[in-house]
């Protein structure tokens, strides 16, 4: 894992300093909360419709168990108890006090955490794969490429003030386990001709317009990534709109001037980026990498479990996953358990977690995209242990890309900006498919809520996506069928008008089961929605 340097935390101390200020002079009225605001934002403190809610960064997902421990003992000590992981790996306190921020700031600091840049029209955090380092399929750990793009958009004095937020994946592998084909640049790292580069997409993205990214260049190496990354940043900081808030994204900009014309002026731009010398010594790239070493695997782990345990079974072949390293596997813990709120952690829970990494995960955890945790290095003589440990905490529901395996905004029970509840749904829809016999017979099946356009709960990747709508004061749900953020994007299709709570509950439940009623052996659900078209489905919802 990476550690802060000297610059790194004098970076972060000092800014806990002036954030201290600033509290202390809005709670003494010195500043109005306008003048406060877009302070409060560069700390990723959001004022929502109950409480303070405060982002914390978690690069590329990835934290150490004393990290994890601190998030529990401010959720324990600062909030209601529990913390909710987010769609962009980062975690969420939903019912912070003012007075008590820069004291979380602080105690964060300690860990080497932070909350800046996760709000604003600036860089947000880096997201990548939640396996990497110890996937089978990937070409190189990405996450050393994630950390020197954390380094280099931290305060960019370029691009703290973009036209709009901004968000960059990295992956390494063909199978995409972080949506980056939907972010506004994803980087494919990749090898050709024994040289390590990546492909650049630019132009993805959710909300009000989604899009699908545009391969802007297939390949890049690894020597001229970071300058490409500047054009491909300084073209849209110079031609993006900021005159209407709803235009903003580079999706839209490559959109109105389509990719030809933006990939052109980003390679001129290129051109005189590299003359800046932006790209760090190999030096610099060799220490980051060497932070994110292969733990020290036995060589000659047992690879075998005993499967007599139907209960252990079943989670093995549902939550566990294949790692590259013999006699090791990939543990999902799901955050998903029946009638709980997704993403949600107690503060009991999240310190269990941060013991089992540190016990049989060599003291490291991921979080993903999809509100879960991930136990990246766990030996296969562990399982059990590890297995037994989660079930007695309530964290060993065997559902990994099932139905109930459900992404879900916190939605109107906190935001200001959610239009109707995603919450009760979750556990409405987890409820109605609460059989586990039914889920596995379902399948892969990857359901989204969202409490407003905004798309935080990325419905339109959903199999199964929903929107929460505000109708005429009335919560109203309309359902998507066909979205995918995987490799195999796609943008989800509206079925028609929306349901209320239980009538979209309902629906889902026709979608169902049409899709087993036309499904050929070994297909997914995408695969017969792909392979017979809309209508079937829309046919069935609405009779």
């Amino acid at each position: 894992m990476y550690k802060y340097d000297q610059y790194d935390q004098a970076i972060v101390d000092a800014r806990v300093d002036e954030f201290r200020d600033q509290v202390e002079r809005r709670l003494s009225g010195q500043l109005t909360e306008d003048q406060f605001k877009p302070l409060r934002l560069m700390n990723g403190l959001y004022l929502q419709l109950h409480a303070y809610m405060l982002r914390v960064a978690i690069p590329y997902g990835t934290l150490d168990a004393r990290q994890m421990r601190m998030l529990g003992s401010i959720a324990r000590d600062y909030d209601r108890g529990y913390g909710h992981f987010t769609t962009r790996q980062n975690l969420q306190f939903n019912w912070i006090k003012l007075a008590d921020t820069p004291d979380i700031l602080a105690k964060l600091a300690t860990v080497e955490m932070h909350a800046i840049q996760t709000s604003g029209n600036c860089i947000r955090n880096i997201s990548a794969d939640q396996y990497a380092g110890a996937a089978a399929d990937e070409v190189a750990d990405p996450r050393p490429w994630a950390e020197l793009i954390r380094q280099w958009s931290t305060f960019h004095p370029e691009f703290s003030y973009l036209p709009r937020k901004f968000k960059i994946a990295v992956i390494a592998a063909a199978e995409d386990r972080a949506a980056m084909r939907l972010h506004d640049i994803g980087i494919q790292l990749l090898e050709r001709d024994g040289e390590l580069g990546g492909a650049i997409y630019v132009g993805g993205g959710m909300g009000r317009t989604p899009m699908v990214s545009h391969l802007i260049r297939d390949f890049v190496t690894a020597n001229d990534l970071m300058s490409y990354l500047e054009a491909c940043l300084r073209v849209y900081n110079r031609y993006g709109r900021r005159d209407n808030i709803y235009k903003a994204r580079i999706k839209i900009l490559l959109h109105e001037i389509g990719p030809d014309k933006y990939r052109r002026q980003v390679e001129e731009e290129f051109v005189a980026v590299k003359q800046l010398g932006l790209d760090p010594p190999r030096a610099e790239l060799d220490r980051i990498t060497a932070m994110f070493a292969p733990p020290a695997f036995e060589t000659d782990a047992p690879a075998d479990i005993d499967r007599s345990d139907p209960d252990f079974a079943v989670w093995l072949d549902q939550n566990v996953v294949a790692h590259k390293q013999p006699g090791y596997a990939i543990v999902n813990i799901s955050l998903k358990p029946a009638g709980g709120i997704p993403g949600d952690a107690t503060a009991d829970q999240i310190d269990l977690m941060a013991d089992l990494g540190e016990r049989f995960s060599f003291n490291e955890l991921r979080v993903t995209h999809a509100q879960n945790i991930v136990l990246p290095h766990v030996a296969m003589r562990d399982l059990r242990k590890v297995w037994t440990a989660l079930s007695e905490a309530g964290l060993a529901e065997p559902n990994l890309d099932l139905i109930t395996d459900i992404i879900a905004c916190p939605g109107l029970d906190y935001c200001s900006l959610a239009n109707a509840r995603s919450i009760p749904l979750a556990q409405k829809i987890a409820g109605r498919f609460a059989d586990r016999e039914r889920q596995r017979d379902l399948g892969e099946l990857k359901l989204k809520i969202s409490g407003c356009i905004n798309a935080c709960g990325h419905h339109h990747a959903g199999h199964i996506g929903i929107l929460g709508v505000d109708k005429k004061g009335v919560e109203n749900f309309q359902l998507s069928l066909g979205g995918s953020g995987a490799e195999d994007v796609s943008l989800a299709k509206i079925t028609g008008p929306g349901f209320s709570e239980d009538g979209v509950v309902d629906a889902i439940e026709r979608v169902t089961d049409t899709y087993v009623d036309l499904r050929e052996p070994g297909e997914r659900f995408l695969d017969t929605y792909r392979r017979v078209g809309f209508e079937p489905f829309k046919a069935a919802i609405y009779g």
